[in-house]
């Protein structure tokens, strides 16, 4: 028996879209996105987003159309954005859908709710945000969202939890 490397039922390269393989190679920190509160709580593992400085500052956020969060986002207006580590990649696997989950997400990890939305207590660094409804529309299969900055929290920078070409990646380098 050989074991390979590459994914056994993986589509080869040459038929693979070429603007997923490059977007695939941009790597980014994993962030996770959450909303609501109690019952209605939900989330979701988001690579596709950017971060702009300005008065106010603003995220964007490239959200599955038929997510939960994008209802929950839709009728609080408000969302957590909170940046994951290496040691949290199982729970973004989790909150991806990738990754079973008994009694659902929200039982893994320890969370405070704020006034954007539960914030899982091991990320220090995370946004609080305010969704701009007149920004927000469909973008080829996703949903583009964007949503003004009303709270950051820089903490320490642990080693990130990079996504870049379908798999987790530790930085050789986080500085």
């Amino acid at each position: 028996m050989t074991i390979h490397s590459e994914h056994p039922f993986g589509t080869p390269d040459d038929d693979r879209d070429p603007l997923r393989r490059l977007r695939g190679r941009l790597g980014t920190t994993v962030s996770l996105w959450t909303s609501g509160e109690g019952v209605e709580r939900t989330g979701l593992t988001v690579s596709s987003y950017l971060v702009s400085a300005g008065d106010p500052g603003r995220v964007v956020g490239l959200l599955h159309a038929d997510s939960d969060l994008l209802e929950r986002l839709d009728e609080t207006g408000t969302a957590v954005v909170a940046l994951l580590g290496w040691r949290q990649r199982e729970l973004a696997d989790v909150f991806a859908g990738v990754m079973p989950a008994p009694g659902g997400p929200f039982r893994l990890g320890t969370w405070e709710q704020t006034a954007w939305g539960p914030r899982l207590s091991s990320a220090p660094t995370w946004l609080g945000v305010r969704l701009d409804p007149a920004a927000t529309h469909e973008v080829g299969w996703s949903v583009l969202v964007e949503a003004v900055v009303e709270h950051v929290a820089v903490g320490p920078d642990e080693s990130p939890l990079v996504h870049r070409r379908g798999r987790y990646q530790r930085p050789s380098d986080a500085d």
